[in-house]
């Protein structure tokens, strides 16, 4: 498939990495009608990938990719209209087509919408409702929606506090690189909360997550040497 082509010119798998070779197969393939290479197209322009940074045409891909219900471009351009970015700012349509890719299983709008929920941004704050969206994207194996929930057990917000289930949440998290889920696991063994105190564990999770540019976890690696 041509889109097919296209991720292999955006990735350089097999082929040397070339975004203008990437966007003339990916149009080829959205030329005919494929979500995918609309919403990959709508990516580049979003990103300024081989081309001029423009959200206004990004927005106009994503809803190419989006009216054929396409999660990950309806999950995008609800982004866009949650910032303003290339469209009128519009938080009940973002929320709309947030709950449209949501409804077909996409973790990345479950976690959106389990933040929405939790921050009272554009909806009714609601712990239960956060708590019930981070679940379904934990349990799709999402690492944010799994460091999300785990912060939840962490507080006991919506929920009893369980410290174990935080901590189980918080390792599945930070074994996909979840750098906010390997810091709360450097707190965990720093301060000795639900695990032995151990500066030695801690210390390798606060190095990794502050090696991917984690300030509190690069902080705290420094009190901790």
């Amino acid at each position: 498939a041509q889109y097919h082509v296209g991720m292999m010119y955006e990735d350089g798998q097999g082929v040397p990495q070339s975004y203008a070779e990437a966007l003339k197969w990916y149009q080829l393939a959205a030329a005919r009608g494929n979500a995918v290479a609309q919403t990959n197209i709508g990516r580049m322009y979003e990103l300024g990938r081989g081309v001029e940074r423009n959200a206004t045409e990004a927005a106009k891909w994503y809803r190419l990719g989006a009216a054929q219900g396409y999660p990950r471009a309806l999950t995008n351009l609800g982004a866009l209209f949650d910032t303003g970015a290339g469209v009128k700012q519009n938080s009940s349509e973002a929320l709309s087509l947030y709950r449209q890719a949501a409804a077909q299983g996409y973790p990345r709008a479950q976690n959106i919408l389990g933040i929405m929920y939790e921050e009272g941004e554009g909806v009714k704050r609601d712990y239960a409702e956060a708590l019930k969206w981070y679940r379904m994207a934990a349990d799709k194996g999402f690492a944010k929606g799994q460091a999300n929930l785990g912060a939840m057990y962490n507080s006991g917000l919506g929920v009893p506090r369980d410290l174990a289930k935080a901590l189980s949440l918080f390792q599945l998290a930070a074994a996909q690189g979840h750098p906010g889920a390997q810091f709360a696991l450097g707190l965990k063994y720093a301060n000795g909360i639900g695990v032995p105190q151990n500066n030695e564990i801690a210390r390798k999770w606060y190095r990794l997550s502050a090696d991917q540019g984690y300030v509190a976890a690069q902080i705290n690696l420094g009190f901790i040497y």
